[in-house]
């Protein structure tokens, strides 16, 4: 589905990224996880071919970037960046039409509205479909543009690629967990997505490949049980952590503390 190799990156004499390796597999979830400035989103945009790597090579679908036409590719690939703009003076289901905007040329079709309708319905933000974007909180205009990138990848096609860049930001507990089971559906229908997260308990409970990343370097790549690890996760965020078993879902749950008796005397599972 997606590979990358050797992907280096480098600016006023710092490395952003340093021959980073990486592949998504068709169907599966891949977490990007590390400390500030570990270039988690870097490689983002670098994967989502929005950023040019200095060295590398990235396929998705077995072709380079630059041998795709632009309308197909739209199709396929779509990106939710972390940033965007917060004043826009338009209508709600105006700015998530956007998504559809490669799927015709002047008016949006019957099919494009009725896609829109059903993904403002599944991120719950139907109700107020005709308020100005302006008059919405931070949380609501996140997941404005979250329904925008999903509308964008609603179509008949297989192998398709999301990418999104702290999409939990914002959001609280139960539109964060919905958003995710909306991604992880995603994948489960043959498409692949990666996720930049700083949650690492919601990352060990959705992802099925998890990225960790350290100064631009790949510290681990592997699934949940190889990556969390007391050991390796105090060392990539300099800071102590024990991981205990989730009561609920039996995923690993990562407390982060100074290292004292108490913590070690948690009368829980560890992982």
């Amino acid at each position: 589905m997606l590979t990358g190799k050797q992907l280096s990156l480098r600016k006023r004499n710092f490395n952003l990224l340093d021959r980073v390796k990486i592949e998504v597999k068709k169907g599966e979830l891949l977490v990007i996880i590390g400390p500030n400035g570990a270039g988690k989103s870097t490689l983002l945009s670098v994967l989502s071919n929005e950023q040019q790597a200095d060295r590398g090579e990235i396929y998705f679908n077995d072709r380079k970037f630059k041998e795709w036409d632009n309308s197909d590719l739209a199709q396929y690939k779509a990106k939710f960046s972390q940033e965007f703009n917060s004043n826009i003076g338009l209508q709600t289901a105006d700015i998530v039409m956007m998504g559809r905007y490669p799927y015709f040329d002047s008016k949006p079709k019957k099919k494009d509205f009725e896609i829109v309708e059903k993904m403002m319905k599944l991120t719950e933000i139907y109700p107020f479909r005709d308020r100005n974007y302006n008059q919405l909180s931070g949380g609501e205009k996140q997941r404005v543009h979250l329904t925008r990138v999903l509308v964008q990848l609603e179509n008949e096609n297989s192998n398709k690629l999301i990418f999104l860049d702290e999409p939990l930001n914002n959001l609280d507990v139960r539109h964060q967990r919905q958003i995710l089971n909306l991604i992880r559906e995603f994948t489960e229908n043959g498409n692949s997505a990666v996720l930049v997260l700083h949650d690492l308990s919601l990352t060990a409970e959705f992802a099925d490949k998890i990225l960790l990343l350290k100064k631009g370097k790949v510290v681990a790549f592997g699934d949940t049980a190889s990556i969390f690890r007391p050991e390796l996760i105090s060392e990539a965020f300099d800071f102590h952590c024990e991981i205990f078993k989730n009561p609920i879902n039996s995923r690993p749950m990562v407390i982060f503390g100074e290292k004292n008796d108490e913590l070690e005397k948690l009368e829980m599972n560890r992982f």
